[in-house]
């Protein structure tokens, strides 16, 4: 359950779909839910949500009968009526007994269980839900509006309809019409009735009315009392009729109010909606909406301007701005009533009707809410981005008003997609939109916002400030600013903006990072940007699913992160001010892959190598979600604690240092796309998403710790299949055959609200846009279904007679006669078919005109009724006649045989301008056209061409392109299409070959066969581009193994050998988790400059050769080599055995094995946690294990340990003891001798080799004390054997204590660490073979647990753990302190208090610093004095020789422990000097609450 939320919007235009029941709860249905509010004067509290119907919810009501109150009922565009029980938000009833679009509903205030709704058709159902009984009436038919039962009479319901038409019926009588009231001209939006029965109080006044009273139906009878009823119109009037004699009574025109708020776009168009409310507790007052949002008391007993006051009047900002849509309201006690009121400005308003002023807003939201942010400066100012092109600034931390929210609309006009406050100044709040547009807004201001000149083509998914850049970043202090804006959009562009002149032309930054590390290649198009919170680090995301790491200013790469193989979502950077000196540098990285990856790049950047570093290893890896991630935060309160959002609708809280889920928050009914953390409280989280809503959830009340899985993520998917599917919209007609539909810049499909005017959003969601072909499919027609008659198919065939079948058979034999051509000249052809009297006064008029000099009156040869004369006469007559029949082919739309008579008359010119001015230009016009000119030619070649391309003949359009010489133009032609083969084949056939054109047309093919997942075709694009880096990268985005093996061989063919290798490690990798080692090699081999990754993962292969006998690993291989390892061999020099035989590698050739080291040492792998999956710990090892052979084999004995220890002291941080026992065994089979054996070939003048060596026999001694303890407890007598179970298991007594220091043993005081590294080096054994893991048959257990013991119990570690632990625990608390306080302290008084006057202290960790410092345990500590103490303890640390603190070394206490435990057991064992040296050593650092426990249990 959420905290704090705001809901998505009330739904418009709907007669009731809000209503309050008489115990203060408001129900409003937004989208498909009904969300249930507790009024208040004071303020509102969501109570909770009603979720069931599949679309949005048309109306909703509460039952009013004593008792019932909690009952409501809801009716949705799904064609269902709810009846829901409100305090369970469980569903008691339904029925569908509508078949069309339900518009009103409304539960009878006198029958507690009828509840009566209204359709489109004009149906009006009632449904007693306790009886289950349905009954539908038809009174009118017309669309019903509104409709509202009567408080006073059970069985009258007024009805009011689209045309203006109110009815009264009565449904006892069949639906009989009472009365229909006829006087409004439009729409009736809302009826509502007197609560007062009876008509006594407003007859005197019935004569003021502005028209005639005309009766509108039958009158009631003397003996039933009457009820006034107000109905609100679109006709912009108030109406009153009187029920008891049919007639209108008063009609109210709304006052022109010039009141409209400065909220308001006045771009917006919206229609009048008249809703009417009569109060409760004021029978002579109807409120009323107005034209612009404002809310009128009409007082019924007044006349003049005196009849309406304005709710809201006292002060400005209390009306709504936009028009009003439902008022309903509720008692507060006996005489206070409340108006609740829902707008088309998404505000939900309380009014106190006896004062008329508001007491509060709630706002709502009318889209997906895309972005959330904090503000740096003004603490608790939270900015959501939201899909209904609304920017709002919710002061979450006001006190007075929980929903304290301001509303920025002007100069936006799209969906808010991006926010970003400025991290100086307050106020100012930089947002991109859907639009690709990007502004600053000051908050504090009522301007407009400024907008920069430079817009995205798509849709901007993130807004960052960070340093400037080139060119912005030179000049002078003054002469630019701080802090500049970057911007990332859809096309994958980033683009800087001057806050200082936004006016002034954006740079894209990818020309700075193009010239900075000679980047020719194209570059990745971009998906997400976020700066280190320093500001010296930018880390972008791509598209690819690669992030690159960049300096600023000159943005030099650093290095680059190829985990993820999916568009990058979101990154972030955790934040400056943690305790963990490695947690600044930690980057969380989100995509479509549905994992959190977290990179620790703290060597990278403080470190930062000559040559772009490659990373293929996380730090940690958060799995756990099932669908994209789409935001992530960190807590600016903890160290390494984030949250992710993603689209399976749940919000998740992670522990990045254990690599483990804390909770699971699933409140959202739709995709999550936002997250923040609260900047106050540590325990709070915001969360926005596409159901509208944003949720303040607390991390600590949550159930779930883990997302679900299986069945709960298809409950979810159900859950959101309730949201209401958007409309279809029409398609356009593709323009042609290839046409590739446009990106649309969105991040997938939204399901918006179904209200006319509110929006269909498409989610921004980065997404790799996916173009889709137009094409037209010919289906067959559908077969007509068979009849089943006994479970088989029978169709059914019309009999026909046999007489009929003849018939068709005798005109299918029959000759087909042809048809006649139709003549060119039907007019004078037609003239022959009259009477012969007028064909032979034809031939008397033709010898007249032809043979006298006198024609005849009224004859005009070829023309009019002498047309078929123009044939017989002379040219002129002919040219008439002409004239004549083309007047009517254009008529009868004949225009080829209009062409025709003209080319005949010799007028080439006139039929191509008839043809192309009609579009029925032919070919054989185009053909013939050379004849008029060249010009003409041209025009009408370039004309017929136009007609083509209506015709969609592109390829033909294009080739008679070529027959003018316009090669470019047809070029031009089919790229605009789409049809880029024809294109590229033209272009090649008629260009140079360097032309640009070319490259150009292959790149843009390219590109869109990318976004369309044909990469290979698109890799051969790039190729014939010279584009060859593209070609390669385009091939590895499937991510196969046979691609990235394809792409790894071809960058090696065109000389891209860091991308060669980069793909090749990849697809090693890949073939390495399938444990396919033969084909890992070969990829490698191809590349010369891998041998040290060649040498890798042969280490691997030989290490996972010789675990294959444990149970460690219980997984086989698809192929390996031959390799065998000898029994008894150290690791290390098995390794360099194989590898001098395969490979070459050998003590021979120094400075290749250095070469070599130096490459394999140049890759980092993350620290190893509880949680690592086996197989990659396994790998991690098999590099560290690389690096100790190479070492071996160079004679650097002093890296050869130090690289042995990082071994083992991986698996102690992965707590995987038996791991860590094996790798002991593998690499000193002979135990002490065969480190004995090291030490003796170390310089012991090397103090860190020394150092280093020392902690590896530590780790010896510390197995061989192990071992014998438990084969000292498997040898007790059989009455003893319960006692072992109390033991503590190594794995966790030794191992977990120090896996959050993977580096550090302890701390000192006391004891010079030299001396005693000079007692512990005398204590080594040097026999030769006297000490080994398995058997020692030279050596006795005793001498054998003593030498051990000697080398464990070393004060100086001890020292130092015990005082690293200290601090820690000094410094946890003190974070706990300050948190507390900034929760608690509610004055600066109590402030002052608590920090100088903290609780006593009684806890382990001040009763350890008190026995360093000799302070006594009962003094009570300050603030002050803990921050002293942790200084004087890191004084002591700094005092420590580097060489002591770089190591690790077993945790001393434990050993302590472990050795008084089995010296108890056999005295004899153990000389009692060790024992003193124990029990002192416990008694001077280990005093911890749970140490003293422990030597109890163990030691008594």
């Amino acid at each position: 359950m959420s905290e704090r939320l705001l809901p998505a919007s009330p739904n418009w235009y709907c007669s009731r779909s809000s209503d309050t029941s008489p115990k203060g709860v408001f129900g409003f249905g937004a989208k498909s839910s009904v969300y249930l509010v507790n009024v208040t004067a004071a303020s509102p509290v969501i109570a909770g949500e009603l979720k069931g119907h599949r679309e949005r919810v048309s109306g909703f009501a509460f039952c009013r009968y004593p008792g019932q109150e909690e009952i409501c009922a809801s009716s949705s565009d799904d064609g269902s009526v709810k009846i829901w029980d409100s305090q369970k938000q469980a569903t008691l009833k339904e029925h569908k007994a509508h078949q069309s679009t339900i518009t009103s509903l409304h539960w009878s205030p006198v029958v507690k269980d009828l509840l009566v709704s209204g359709d489109e058709k004009g149906i009006v159902v009632c449904f007693w839900h306790n009886r289950n009984e349905t009954q539908s009436f038809f009174p009118e038919p017309r669309t019903i509006f509104c409709l509202s039962c009567s408080p006073h009479n059970e069985n009258y319901i007024a009805v009011g309809y689209k045309d203006g038409m109110i009815v009264v019926i009565d449904i006892s009588r069949k639906s009989e019409v009472l009365h229909r009231l006829r006087g409004h001209d439009d729409e009736i939006h809302a009826l509502a009735w007197c609560p007062q029965p009876g008509e006594e109080e407003l007859l005197p006044r019935a004569e003021e009315t502005a028209e005639a009273e005309v009766a509108n139906g039958r009158k009631v009878p003397d003996g039933e009392r009457g009820c006034y009823l107000a109905s609100g119109s679109k006709d912009q009037t108030v109406r009153v009729w009187s029920t008891a004699r049919g007639k209108g009574v008063m009609t109210l025109k709304l006052p022109f109010l010039k009141r409209r708020g400065l909220g308001v776009d006045p771009t917006v168009k919206e229609r009048l909606w008249l809703t009417v409310h009569w109060p409760h507790t004021r029978p002579t007052q109807i409120i009323s909406s107005c034209f612009g949002g404002e809310l009128v008391v009409w007082d019924l007993t007044r006349s003049g301007k005196q009849k309406w006051a304005l709710l809201g009047s006292s002060s400005e900002g209390q009306n709504h701005t936009r028009i009003v849509f439902n008022m309903s309201s509720v008692c507060m006690g006996e005489s206070r009533e409340l108006l609740i009121s829902t707008s088309m400005d998404r505000d939900v308003k309380c009014w106190d009707l006896e004062t008329l002023d508001c007491c509060w807003t709630l706002p709502s939201l009318g889209g997906f809410v895309y972005s959330l942010t904090f503000s740096p400066v003004d603490t608790g100012s939270l900015a959501l981005g939201v899909g209904d092109n609304m920017i709002r600034v919710w002061s979450t931390l006001s006190i007075q008003n929980r929903y304290d929210t301001k509303t920025f609309w002007q100069g936006i006009k799209s969906k808010v997609t991006a926010l970003s406050w400025h991290p100086l100044k307050e106020g100012h709040l930089a947002f991109g939109t859907d639009d690709g547009k990007v502004g600053i807004y000051d908050s504090y201001s009522n301007k407009p916002p400024q907008i920069s000149s430079s817009y995205h083509r798509k849709t901007v998914y993130t807004l960052a400030w960070g340093p400037p850049v080139p060119p912005l970043s030179f000049g002078g202090e003054g002469d630019r600013p701080t802090v500049t804006l970057y911007s990332c959009a859809g096309e994958g562009v980033i683009l800087q903006h001057n806050p200082w002149k936004l006016a002034g032309e954006a740079n894209d930054i990818d020309k700075v990072i193009r010239d900075t590390n000679g980047i020719k290649h194209k570059l990745s198009p971009h998906t997400d940007l976020s700066w280190k919170p320093d500001g010296e680090i930018l880390a972008i995301g791509n598209e690819d699913g690669s992030i690159e790491i960049l300096q600023a200013p000159a943005l030099r790469l650093l290095c680059s992160i190829q985990q993820h193989h999916k568009i990058i979502n979101v990154l972030r950077w955790h934040h400056e001010h943690g305790s963990q000196p490695d947690a600044s540098h930690l980057l969380a990285s989100g995509s479509n892959n549905a994992t959190v990856y977290v990179h620790n790049l703290k060597s990278i950047i403080e470190t930062p190598s000559d040559t772009p570093v490659l990373v293929t290893e996380p730090y940690r890896s958060l799995v756990g979600h099932t669908a994209k991630i789409t935001s992530l935060a960190w807590s600016p309160h903890h160290d390494g604690r984030l949250v992710s959002v993603c689209y399976d609708g749940t919000a998740q809280v992670w522990d990045v240092l254990k690599e483990e889920a804390i909770c699971n928050y699933r409140g959202h009914r739709g995709r999550l796309l936002c997250v923040q953390w609260s900047p106050v409280d540590p325990d709070l989280v915001w969360t926005g998403g596409d159901d509208f809503t944003v949720q303040e959830w607390a991390v600590s009340k949550q159930e779930h710790t883990k997302p679900p899985k299986g069945k709960k993520s298809i409950e979810l998917e159900k859950k959101r299949g309730l949201q209401p599917k958007p409309k279809a919209k029409k398609k356009k007609k593709p323009a042609g055959k290839g046409h590739v539909a446009g990106d649309q810049g969105g991040r997938g499909a939204e399901e918006g609200a179904s209200e006319p005017e509110e929006e269909q959003e498409d989610v921004p969601v980065k997404t790799e846009h996916t173009p889709t072909t137009a094409a037209v499919s010919k289906e067959p027609r559908c077969r007509q279904p068979d009849a089943i008659v006994g479970g088989k198919g029978f169709s059914f065939v019309a009999r026909e007679s046999l007489k009929d079948e003849k018939q068709r058979e005798k005109q299918a034999e029959a000759p087909v006669k042809k048809k006649k051509p139709r003549s060119i000249l039907p007019l004078s052809t037609s003239m022959d078919h009259r009477s012969r009297e007028d064909q032979q006064r034809d031939c008397l008029t033709l010898a007249a005109v032809r043979h006298s000099q006198a024609l005849p009156s009224n004859c005009v040869p070829g023309s009019g009724a002498h047309i078929q004369l123009g044939l017989f006469g002379d040219r002129a007559a002919l040219y008439t006649m002409f004239e004549e029949e083309g007047r009517s082919h254009i008529e009868g739309g004949h225009y080829e045989s209009l062409n025709s008579l003209l080319l005949w008359k010799g007028d080439l010119a006139g039929a191509l301008q008839v043809a192309i001015e009609k579009g029925e230009l032919t070919e054989h016009l185009v053909a013939v056209s050379p004849m008029a000119g060249y010009q003409v030619w041209v025009r009408a070649v370039e004309a017929f061409v136009k007609q083509l391309c209506f015709q969609e003949q592109y390829v033909k359009a294009a080739s008679y392109l070529l027959s003018v010489h316009k090669v470019y133009e047809a070029i031009d032609l089919l790229k605009s299409q789409q049809l880029y083969r024809e294109a590229i084949a033209l272009a090649k056939a008629r260009l140079l070959p360097e032309d640009p054109v070319i490259k150009n047309l292959y790149t843009t093919w390219a590109a869109i066969l990318e976004r369309d997942g044909h990469y290979s075709n698109a890799a051969k694009c790039y190729l014939a581009a010279d584009s060859t880096y593209d070609a390669a990268k385009v091939i590895a985005k499937k991510g196969d193994v046979m691609s990235l093996k394809t792409a790894a061989e071809l960058a090696l063919i065109v000389g891209e050998n860091a991308l060669s290798n980069s793909l090749a490690l990849r697809c090693a990798r890949e073939l390495l988790t399938a444990q396919d080692w033969l084909g890992a090699r070969e990829v490698l081999q191809a590349q010369e400059s891998l041998l040290g990754h060649q040498l890798v993962f042969c280490t691997s292969e030989l290490l996972h050769q010789c675990l294959a006998g444990t149970k460690l690993i219980d997984w086989g291989s698809a192929s390996s080599h031959g390799w065998t390892v000898g029994s008894g061999v150290p690791f290390v020099d098995a390794v360099a055995v194989v590898w001098e035989r395969e490979f070459g590698v050998s003590s021979a050739d120094v400075d290749k094995v250095k070469l070599l080291h130096q490459q394999v040492k140049s890759v980092e792998n993350p620290a190893a946690t509880a949680n690592i999956p086996i197989k990659q710990l396994l790998f991690h090892l098999s590099h560290d294990l690389t690096l100790a052979v190479l070492s071996s084999v160079a004679l650097a004995r002093g890296e050869t340990v130090t690289a042995m220890l990082g071994a083992l002291t991986r698996c102690r941080d992965a707590t995987h003891f038996t791991l860590m026992r094996e790798l002991c065994r593998l690499l000193l089979p002979k135990g002490m001798q065969s480190v004995s054996s090291l030490k003796a070939q170390l310089d012991h003048t090397d103090t860190h080799s020394i150092a280093a060596v020392q902690s590896l026999e530590a780790f010896v001694c510390y197995f061989q004390l192990y071992e014998m303890w438990w084969n000292q407890s498997n040898e007790r007598p059989s009455e003893t054997q319960p006692e072992k179970a109390a033991l503590p298991q190594p794995s966790v007594a030794g191992l977990q204590r120090d896996a959050q220091n993977p580096s550090e043993p302890a701390a000192v005081n006391g004891t010079g660490p030299q001396d005693t590294a000079d007692e512990e080096q005398g204590a080594i054994p040097t026999e030769e073979g006297s000490d080994t893991l398995e058997e020692e048959p030279c050596r006795s257990q005793e001498a054998m647990l003593a030498s051990a013991c000697a080398v464990l119990i070393s004060e100086t570690h001890a020292a130092l753990q015990t005082t690293r632990s200290v601090i820690e625990e000094i410094q946890l608390r003190l974070s706990s302190m300050m948190q507390q306080h900034l929760h608690t302290a509610a004055t600066p008084e109590e402030q002052q208090k608590e920090l100088h006057a903290l609780p006593e202290s009684g806890s382990e960790h001040e009763a350890t610093a008190a026995s360093q410092s000799g302070a006594s345990t009962a003094e009570s500590t300050s603030l002050t004095s803990l921050i002293a103490s942790v200084s004087e303890y890191n004084k002591q640390l700094a005092e420590i020789p580097e060489h002591i603190k770089r190591y690790p070394f077993p945790d001393v206490i434990e050993c302590c422990l472990v050795i008084l435990h089995m010296g108890r057991d056999s005295a004899s064992a153990l000389p009692e000097d060790l024992q003193r040296r124990c029990l002192a050593l416990l008694h001077k650092y280990g005093t911890a609450a749970s140490v003293i426990k422990a030597r109890h249990k163990f030691c008594a």
